[in-house]
């Protein structure tokens, strides 16, 4: 874990934009309009998908995917220019958050200025051509680090970025050599102190295919030494077969518990229920009332939370990465969750959620439990995964409590609560 990491972004709330797909128009200018909306729904730190030129190469669908880069050094004339580009960032800072751009540093797409310029710098087959190590990327072409002109044209070109924005994004970071990562960290904190760097670290099986295959694939614990945040790839599987009826709800509950030991004490998880690559929480949590459920357990969460454009109205369709799908903003089927959003933004400032122990524990196999607990004072969620009311065991005292997300009363009696159905958040002093 990078010492100086701070627990205070266990308080704070991420918000991930894909400039073609967020408007109609598809530009950096385009989002400006809906900045002070995202503020007020309760957010600190603006994350934009690759803002990059794409390569024409290999393109998968029509327009390609952002994660196909010809020129880290530039941005998508689609989106706009430069100056845009700025002029955009300028708007976040104003509106009162940071801005992170997505760092795309395992592999280019096939023709750019990189493959051109220095194509010794890159992976080659036994042939000599260029190629990559995962078959299913058939659109982009991977870098070799061990080309330390590699490193420092890398470098340089963060601390270019570094100048404008606030962080980064670093997608399958642990694909990359970590002494890298050390010593980029390192050189961009002289550019830019404090710098946010969040890993997109990989499922435990991508690890084990990727070692299996004699490549680099560093473990979350690595990673944590370069890195302020990591993904939740290691226990997401359990959420997600949990919603497909193939894992339990105490399995999850489990993987959770276990990254409290695993894990250094200041420790940061991305927390999400969706992103860019997985399936909308609509689509794993149809049921409105499960959603609500659900929503409020990604804020509860040790760590920091993580909203993608159009999940704050329960969205079930999931924009696609390599052509025009702009997110349907007013979809007949929306479920409007900025209200709740804000409210559990309010109750995550709480110092508990920054600063504490972290347990849970489930009850029927669908209610989850979880406390943040230090020195006697306490943070305890509740949360329904079937929607449904129920009655646990809870060790406080009996007595009448106050649910801090619609202020409704919730009583204790004999050790036991009897939850509504709806998420329950109470603090105890």
């Amino acid at each position: 874990m990078a010492k100086n990491t701070s627990k205070s972004h266990r308080n704070q709330v991420m918000y991930q934009i894909y400039v073609r797909n967020f408007s109609e128009e598809g530009t950096f200018r385009a989002v400006i309009p809906s900045l002070n909306r995202i503020k007020d729904l309760g957010v600190d730190i603006i994350w934009f998908a690759p803002i990059h030129p794409i390569g024409k190469k290999a393109r998968k669908g029509k327009l390609g995917s952002p994660y196909a880069i010809s020129d880290y050094r530039a941005v998508n004339p689609e989106y706009g220019t430069m100056d845009d580009f700025k002029e955009t960032v300028a708007a976040i800072h104003a509106a009162g958050m940071k801005c992170m751009i997505d760092v795309v540093y395992n592999h280019t797409s096939p023709d750019s200025v990189l493959s051109m310029e220095h194509p010794e710098w890159f992976f080659h087959k036994s042939d000599g051509s260029f190629g990559n190590r995962v078959g299913d990327w058939s659109d982009i072409i991977d870098l070799d680090y061990s080309n330390k002109g590699l490193w420092d044209y890398q470098i340089e070109t963060l601390k270019m970025w570094a100048e404008i924005v606030d962080g980064f994004r670093c997608d399958v970071a642990p694909l990359v050599p970590i002494d890298f990562w050390k010593k980029a960290r390192t050189e961009v904190e002289k550019v830019h102190p404090g710098a946010i760097w969040l890993s997109e670290s990989i499922d435990p099986q991508f690890i084990m295919n990727m070692r299996e295959l004699g490549l680099v694939a560093h473990s979350d614990c690595e990673m944590y030494d370069a890195f302020d945040i990591l993904y939740d790839y290691d226990i997401y599987g359990q959420l997600t077969g949990y919603a497909s009826g193939t894992r339990t709800l105490h399995d999850y509950s489990d993987a959770i518990n276990r990254q409290e030991y695993i894990y250094p004490d200041n420790y940061i998880k991305l927390r999400f229920l969706e992103n860019h690559d997985q399936p909308r929480a609509r689509f794993l949590f149809p049921n409105e009332k499960v959603l609500r459920n659900a929503t409020a357990f990604l804020y509860f969460q040790k760590g920091m939370t993580l909203i993608y454009a159009g999940q704050e109205y329960g969205i079930s369709h999931l924009p696609d990465l390599f052509n025009k799908d702009s997110v349907e903003w007013e979809s007949a089927e929306k479920i409007d969750l900025t209200h709740l959003m804000k409210k559990l933004y309010e109750i995550k400032q709480d110092s508990l959620f920054a600063d504490s122990t972290y347990r849970t524990k489930t009850y029927d196999e669908n209610v989850i439990k979880a406390i943040h607990s230090r020195n006697g004072k306490k943070m305890i969620g509740m949360f329904s995964f079937k929607g449904e009311p129920g009655i646990i065991p809870i060790n406080v005292a009996d007595g009448r409590y106050k649910n801090l997300i619609d202020g409704s009363t919730i009583e204790v009696m004999h050790g036991y609560v009897s939850l509504p159905g709806d998420p329950v958040i109470i603090r105890v002093n």
